[in-house]
């Protein structure tokens, strides 16, 4: 049996400050070709992890961008990573 060598999945990073957290995860979700977004707090500290499935759209993305509004209210500055498909 032969083993097919993967890519490593494309990554994209982002430092953003609190304010404009939400709208940065809003726009990356509407480009729609995102797996996860992670938020990580200056100090590199994993804050929230939010996975994308295909075709998740309206009020199932309600609760996690309700963290992401909290989350920006507390962090200044922040990182976010980009999973891509």
């Amino acid at each position: 049996m032969t083993k097919t060598k993967t890519k490593p999945k494309p990554k994209e990073t982002y430092e953003i400050s609190g304010e404009k957290l939400l709208a940065k995860v809003k726009e990356l979700i509407k480009e729609g070709n995102i797996r996860e977004i992670t938020i990580k707090d200056k100090k590199g500290k994993t804050l929230v992890v939010l996975p994308l499935a295909l075709g998740v759209v309206g009020a199932v993305l309600l609760p996690p961008l309700a963290v992401v509004s909290a989350i920006a209210a507390l962090v200044t500055e922040c990182t976010i990573t980009v999973k891509r498909k």
